[in-house]
């Protein structure tokens, strides 16, 4: 008789979705509900995230295509991996001539973008602006991680030693003067901010130049 209660009662509670009780200081039982689920920050390099980009764009337009990858420097960004929380794409469809942004963010926090991908609105695309210049994913042999690698034995270990925890952030473009795809690793917070700019080539990982 005992065990048949047991049964039922286990059954109830599964029924119920109750968690077993758990006994206070007092010996009184008391019903501890499900845990909230705490989510953890993720780090992506950017060939990762921006294939994860591409599928969601493709679902825009078939014949979409990258133009632009830039990464978003945040205080625990293990930049030494070349890696970001936040990266944002670019992408162009030219049958539509249209393009659209997409962002992945691995982020948790008050201010923090949805974690995922998300993307903007349409908006239109000139074919024959040289700063919306789209190029072949095939050219991105080389992720920012390596890309990083290259740029700290050119000038930007200097920089980090100094300071561990120097900004960094990453920009990926077709370059239309060389015809080539380059990775441009940017030391500082900003564009404008920017202590020293290193040109990697994202097809076969060479050192190009130093831009400032």
């Amino acid at each position: 008789m005992i065990r048949k209660l047991a049964v039922v009662c286990f059954a109830m509670q599964m029924m119920a979705g109750c968690s077993p009780p758990v006994r206070t200081e007092g010996g009184k039982a008391s019903q501890v509900g499900p845990q909230p689920v705490v989510k953890q920050a993720q780090y992506e390099t950017g060939r990762t995230a921006f294939q994860k980009m591409y599928l969601s764009a493709r679902l825009w337009a078939g014949d979409v295509k990258p133009f632009r990858l830039q990464s978003q420097f945040t205080a625990e960004t293990p930049v030494s991996e070349g890696k970001a929380g936040l990266w944002r794409g670019s992408f162009a469809s030219p049958s539509r001539r249209m393009m659209k942004l997409f962002v992945w963010s691995g982020l948790v926090g008050p201010d923090a973008p949805e974690q995922g991908i998300t993307f903007s609105a349409e908006d239109s695309w000139n074919p024959n602006n040289s700063s919306t210049q789209v190029f072949d994913l095939g050219f991105l042999k080389v992720d920012s991680d390596k890309a990083y690698e290259v740029a700290q034995a050119h000038g930007g270990d200097k920089l980090t030693k100094k300071d561990p925890k120097q900004a960094v952030f990453f920009v990926l473009e077709w370059d239309t003067a060389k015809n080539q795809l380059v990775w441009h690793i940017i030391y500082g917070s900003s564009q404008d901010e920017a202590k020293l700019r290193i040109a990697i080539n994202a097809t076969d990982g060479e050192f190009l130049r130093v831009e400032k």
